[in-house]
């Protein structure tokens, strides 16, 4: 049983909701990315979501395009993203690590190099946001052969041709992204989210993460009464970015314990 699975299965068991925050590895240093993955762990996070940094990031808003811009200009790549996850690992062998980006940094590595070294530093999911679920069967197969889940998105666009795609090739979970737009915006559609995600849990047979729009501990309670897990970036990196390096951990982890704290009184009196 993968770790992404077996962290799904104690949440459902425990009849809690999943707390899945993003950072971008590489911001605002690169010797900051394992503290701070450390740190989300402290705040409750059940999986992280550690970005690999992008020159296009096609999804992302303005502050993700930021801090993969500064994490570049820091000299991130990929290999230093896994020898970042391979650190994290010599102390926390339990919670779950999924990558989330592009395309051109795996192509330019190649898949089964890719695939290879990812497994061998403990990665638990890869999140590729241009990857059509139709066209990468090969990539998906190569991924679930090494131990990790291929992870995709849905959306309020989504077609019916989509969600069975996904349901074919997908493992771990649904990443349903909440609004038309790009991360950090600000359009949350409730409605869209209760309306949608039953369907759509049913469908793929997959616990359904929600992200996209989440900025504090009301829209993160508000979701998390809709969804399996709640997944939290742009304002993760806001806060890094007002903290500074040496304070950023400390504060990360303030920041979201509160969504901890928020999602674990859904259903309280």
């Amino acid at each position: 049983m993968s770790r992404i699975q077996h962290t799904f299965e104690q949440l459902q068991r425990d009849r809690r909701r999943g707390l899945i925050p993003f950072i971008t590895a590489g911001h605002p240093t690169l010797d900051s990315t394992v503290p701070l993955m450390h740190a989300l762990v402290a705040g409750g996070a059940d999986i992280i979501e550690l970005g690999v940094p992008f020159s296009d990031p096609m999804a992302d808003g303005p502050t993700i395009q930021r801090a993969s811009e500064a994490a570049l200009a820091n000299g991130m790549s990929m290999r230093k993203v896994l020898a970042a996850v391979e650190a994290f690992r010599a102390d926390d062998q339990t919670t779950p690590v999924v990558l989330m980006g592009y395309a051109n940094p795996i192509e330019a590595m190649g898949v089964e190099a890719f695939v290879a070294a990812a497994a061998a530093v403990g990665v638990d999911g890869v999140l590729v946001v241009d990857y059509p679920p139709q066209e990468c069967v090969a990539f998906a197969n190569a991924a679930r052969a090494g131990g990790i889940d291929p992870i995709f998105l849905l959306a309020p666009t989504s077609t019916e041709a989509r969600i069975s795609d996904v349901a074919k090739v997908g493992s771990g979970y649904i990443y349903y992204v909440s609004l038309k737009g790009v991360t950090g915006s600000a359009a949350l559609d409730l409605d869209e989210v209760a309306r949608r995600i039953p369907a759509i849990r049913a469908r793929v047979g997959m616990p359904v993460g929600v992200g996209f729009g989440i900025r504090d501990a009301a829209t993160a309670k508000a979701i998390g009464a809709l969804a399996d897990a709640v997944v939290i970036g742009s304002r993760i990196i806001e806060e890094i970015e007002a903290a500074g390096p040496e304070q950023a951990p400390a504060r990360v982890t303030a920041f979201l314990q509160s969504l901890r704290d928020a999602l674990d009184s859904i259903g309280e009196s």
